[in-house]
């Protein structure tokens, strides 16, 4: 049979019963549509947390407490008091190091006069800014001067602002959080909401020793901060503070009360747990397609015994089981190509619908279309050639006897 022929034949019966067809490609739409969309969600999220590390620097390392055995004891990270200010100095020896911050961090309200406000307080080192690239909009950072006495300043960020002064100038102001009181000199830019939905400018940020004896007293570190002296030597900066880390501490590797992370790292743990997240979207919408080839390969089989006459008929005038095959083949490929077309074009609309409705970002890559598209072609295949493979095989005095 002439190529030409064979896909006119296939297209005439494929639109002579147009709502049966739409019915068997909506299984296809939807599949292909959902793939799409999920598909782009996390490609999306994986952008926006790599953006967002990025903003927090590439080359920030940090150090956390870690579990370790006390008289046969496993105590998890959050009880752990194994990071102190030793280990900053430690850490600022090392060579590869431009800067180190230790953090204390305390949750509470904010009060300012009649207005009140949940907040964190984070204590830090003044390096802290140039660590996680926040930016000061007006006033200053406090000083070394102020670590070392102790003293009760503070500098905010604009959702502090917003909530505690409004559109009143804040520099110079008093605000309490814990009964103490801690004097304004400096604003924080705005950097908004992060991945994770956390908003980075409710912080509050106070000389380290202030929080870690006036507000918690205490004499260990929650965490510590700091920057490689350049992206290439990240890697090497985290071996160097391991190292140093693990010397101070007396303790073997595999078997340190702390943990060393960089910002790769970390972009890497995150891109995999998103990349199986993803994986694990797709393969729910891919039920979709499954149920639609499904979809495909009944309707086909229902054609096949309708036209079994008709089979018969052209087998009769001399047509080829191969010819019957390849017909009801295209037949199906049609039906499965144009519904993954029109999914493909729901799945770009779902995807930039859920962007503007949720804000949630989303991106449609060319290599997530050409594997739908590919998928579809696929699925009429496979699903379309146990009906074809029937009607190829049937007896032709049967099929023109057929009723």
């Amino acid at each position: 049979m002439v190529f030409s022929n064979l896909i006119k034949i296939s297209w005439k019966a494929v639109i002579l019963n147009k709502m049966r067809t739409f019915l068997t490609m909506l299984g296809i739409i939807i599949g292909v549509g959902s793939v799409i969309t999920m598909l782009a969600i996390g490609e999306g999220s994986k952008q926006s947390i790599r953006s967002q590390i990025s903003q927090m620097g590439s080359n920030m390392i940090t150090v956390r407490a870690g579990s370790q055995r006390v008289g046969g004891v496993r105590i998890d990270d959050g009880s752990q008091r194994s990071l102190t200010i030793k280990d900053v100095e430690v850490i600022q020896g090392c060579k590869n190091i431009d800067a180190v911050s230790p953090i204390v961090q305390s949750s509470g309200q904010t009060i300012r006069e009649a207005n009140n406000w949940p907040s964190t307080m984070y204590g830090v080192y003044p390096e802290y800014l140039d660590i996680k690239k926040m930016e000061l909009k007006k006033g200053s950072m406090f000083s070394q001067r102020h670590i070392s006495q102790s003293s009760k300043v503070a500098v905010i960020g604009q959702t502090v602002v917003t909530n505690l002064f409004g559109d009143e100038d804040p520099i110079g102001k008093t605000i309490r959080f814990k009964s103490t009181p801690f004097q304004i000199i400096g604003v924080l830019e705005s950097k908004g909401e992060n991945t994770f939905g956390q908003d980075q400018d409710n912080v509050i940020l106070v000389p380290f020793t202030t929080v870690q004896k006036r507000i918690l007293s205490i004499t260990y570190v929650n965490s510590i901060v700091a920057s490689a002296k350049s992206e290439e030597t990240a890697n090497q900066a985290v071996e160097e503070v391991s190292v140093a880390l693990r010397k101070l501490h007396k303790s073997d590797e595999g078997s340190e009360p702390f943990s060393v992370m960089s910002m790769e790292e970390l972009l890497t743990t995150v891109s995999s747990t998103t990349d199986i997240l993803t994986a694990l979207l797709v393969a729910i919408a891919g039920i979709s397609l499954l149920i639609g080839g499904i979809g495909i390969m009944n309707i086909m089989y229902v054609s096949v015994k309708e036209r079994t006459r008709e089979i018969g008929l052209r087998m009769a005038v001399g047509g080829r089981s191969k010819d019957i095959l390849l017909q009801f083949l295209t037949e199906a490929i049609f039906i499965s190509v144009t519904g993954g077309l029109i999914g493909v074009v729901f799945g770009i609309v779902a995807a930039k619908i859920l962007t503007v409705l949720t804000q949630w970002p989303t991106i449609i890559t060319g290599s997530s279309l050409l594997i739908s598209f590919f998928v579809c072609a696929i699925t009429g295949i496979f699903f379309g050639w146990y009906p074809a493979k029937k009607a190829a095989n049937l007896d032709p005095i049967v099929a023109l006897r057929y009723e």
